[in-house]
């Protein structure tokens, strides 16, 4: 079935329009425009994390070189450090670390949900202990919101909790339950009107709860929507089952952002599935950590068989790294503690991941996504995971 449309007749009303180019005939793939005050975003696309306001080892400049359209700010660690009141005073995150391109920001959810035994959560919000100095704070809905304006983020994230896995249906209902009264409360404590607020949905592993989330923030009204809850314990199969029950319950002209995946594996099946956006710090943790993601698989970089390489990291790959360094001299330097080692090794992972999106996006406006995804898996197959 032909799935095309125009884009004016995909564009809302609103802080943020988007528009759908083409669907792929064969899966749920989708090429689209997400069109914010900062400008406009071309999906599907990653976004590096930036959680301190820096994506790891990066200038801005460099970032934009490699093709980063938006990247990700974190609610709960600039809250905490400067401080969102300072930020403001700073004329906001874009202005503090000179990024003139969008910038979404979590709502601090997660991050709150890593606390473990340091948080406790009832109806206001989540009270925990601050993971710099222990000092005790209370995030809300409200709060969420005015950290987020107060950052300046084009593109905002409600408050909701973060269900862990596995866990009893009854703690999984009743956490997605007050999410989905979390997420309207976000809805009205909004005072920035130019800026976009995304509804997430939760429900855990369970098909009917994910259905009621997603009816339940429909019900709200939201210029984008988000499934969360995924990669926290769960197998790739149980992700992707997740992802094909509750994408299509999404609006066809509304972004769909798919939080915290993942693996390249996990961004090609979930675009399949009809997911356009993304964010995961796996392309910049690996990298500090010496694993690299080629055309291939991984390599650890600090394996001693690279000592003698002179190859690149991938033939493949037109990355500045892999035009100009050596697989021995970036083990050399992993293996030394030199910094350098972290921003050649993201510069190219980030080169990576964001490569792997351009050619998705190329390949359903081409209607070549199938062979795409069938050439991804085949070079896997073909030489092993290094």
């Amino acid at each position: 079935m032909n799935t095309e449309k125009s884009d004016k007749e995909l564009q809302q009303d609103g802080p943020v329009r988007f528009a759908l180019h083409r669907v792929c005939h064969d899966t749920l793939a989708r090429r689209g425009t997400l069109h914010t005050r900062r400008g406009a975003v071309e999906t599907p696309a990653f976004m590096p994390v930036g959680t301190q306001g820096t994506v790891k080892g990066m200038l801005p400049e460099q970032l934009k070189e490699l093709g980063a359209q938006i990247i990700l700010g974190n609610t709960y660690h600039l809250y905490l450090r400067p401080g969102h009141e300072r930020m403001a005073r700073f004329g906001g995150l874009h202005r503090f670390m000179n990024w003139d391109r969008p910038i979404l920001t979590d709502s601090g959810g997660f991050q709150v949900f890593s606390l473990g035994d340091l948080r406790r959560i009832d109806e206001q919000g989540v009270r925990f202990q601050s993971h710099l100095d222990g000092s005790s704070h209370i995030l809300t809905p409200e709060l969420s919101i005015a950290v987020q304006e107060a950052l300046g983020a084009d593109v905002m994230m409600v408050f909701d909790e973060c269900i862990p896995h596995p866990a009893t249906r009854e703690y999984v209902a009743a956490s997605t339950a007050r999410s989905s009264r979390w997420a309207a409360r976000c809805k009205a404590a909004r005072s920035d009107r130019s800026a976009a607020l995304f509804g997430i949905v939760q429900g855990g592993m369970d098909r009917e709860l994910r259905q009621q989330s997603a009816a339940e923030l429909l019900d709200i009204g939201f210029d984008g929507y988000a499934l969360g809850g995924l990669s926290v314990g769960e197998s790739a199969a149980v992700m992707y089952q997740v992802m094909e029950w509750s994408l299509p319950l999404l609006p066809q002209d509304r972004p769909r952002y798919v939080m915290g995946v993942g693996t390249p594996e996990n961004l090609v099946e979930a675009v399949a599935r009809g997911a356009d956006m993304f964010d995961c710090v796996m392309p910049t943790r690996n990298a500090r950590n010496g694993v690299l993601f080629t055309s291939f698989g991984r390599i650890s970089i600090k394996q001693a068989r690279f000592t003698e390489d002179q190859g690149p990291i991938d033939a493949e790959c037109l990355c500045y790294v892999c035009r100009n360094y050596s697989r021995a001299y970036l083990r050399h330097l992993y293996q030394s503690n030199e910094i350098l080692a972290s921003v050649l090794n993201t510069t190219h992972n980030l080169y990576y991941y964001l490569h792997l999106m351009q050619g998705m996006r190329e390949a359903i406006a081409d209607g070549t996504f199938v062979t795409f995804r069938d050439e991804f898996y085949r070079k896997r197959v073909a030489v092993g995971e290094a």
